[in-house]
């Protein structure tokens, strides 16, 4: 058994939960949000604390959170009380120099668009400007603002509709949709760390749906409890929907030579190829 910290956040201070918090669940897509207060004076800032809830209708997320040393409040969450409109723009790697810039805590009422030397394009539905920049911008209206505490730490949950998404053509693929490896989207990890969605970090995973899979249980005992084959391994075996007509009551071998080679086989996506191997 490996030993573990175990984290009671009321023995702890606020910053040092956000830490473990932040570093735990990662990586973290990220907003980057334009809007506008009530005398028409442009806000941009990136939210990490971000994703997407529903596609019937198109809900964003995103938490704009007291700040934990001083209890005050981003001007993003000011301005969608005066304004409850907004623009999620995705951030792409060439952008994330710049992105950070932005996140740095200018007074009220500066210009971040200015500062961070983003181009501002008019959105179509709503007051806020899209980031030019961006592959992906989606303009929203707020529907909802719901507070989470009081404290600094506390997050402030803004709930926005999409009403319309602007995706540029150079990040789809001859499908029309959208291209991971041209996105090139940024996500954020703990402490000063960002992870880069591209290269070795992609990996297709079909999804199983309603395909039902063999699952554990049904693996043959000298399989199920190799000293080999890892349980990510195993999922795959146990993944396919049934065996093969031509290994169907064989004894499968628990030998570590062939469970070595069904490994092999796994790593190269040829499963049943993999079950073979096992077959005494």
């Amino acid at each position: 058994m490996r030993n573990n910290m175990v984290i009671n956040p009321k023995e702890i201070t606020v910053a040092q939960m956000h830490a473990f918090l932040l570093g735990a669940v990662s990586p973290r897509p990220i907003a980057f949000v334009s809007t506008v207060d009530k005398e028409g004076r442009v806000n941009l800032s990136p939210f990490s604390f971000f994703n997407v809830f529903s596609a019937n209708p198109p809900i964003l997320v995103f938490s704009p959170a007291r700040k934990g040393r001083d209890n005050t409040v981003k001007d993003t969450y000011l301005n969608v009380l005066e304004v409850p409109e907004a623009v999620v723009n995705i951030i792409s790697y060439p952008m994330v120099h710049q992105a950070s810039l932005a996140s740095a805590e200018y007074p009220r009422g500066i210009n971040e668009f200015e500062k961070a030397g983003f181009t501002a394009i008019p959105s179509d539905k709503v007051k806020p400007p899209r980031v030019a920049e961006s592959p992906v911008s989606m303009e929203c209206r707020v529907n909802q603002v719901i507070e989470l505490g009081s404290e600094g730490g506390a997050g402030n949950l803004v709930i926005c509709e999409v009403l319309l998404m602007h995706i540029k053509d150079d990040v789809l693929d001859p499908e029309g949709k959208i291209d991971p490896r041209k996105l090139d989207a940024v996500a954020r990890m703990g402490g000063d760390w960002y992870c880069r969605a591209n290269g070795e970090a992609l990996f297709r995973l079909p999804q199983p749906g309603n395909r039902l899979g063999l699952g554990f249980d049904q693996l043959p005992e000298a399989i199920k409890h190799s000293r080999v084959l890892t349980g990510s391994d195993l999922a795959q075996l146990a993944g396919i929907t049934a065996l093969p007509e031509h290994l169907q009551n064989k004894t499968f071998s628990k030998e570590n030579e062939r469970h070595q080679k069904a490994k092999e086989w796994l790593a190269k996506g040829e499963v049943i190829k993999a079950w073979e191997s096992l077959v005494e």
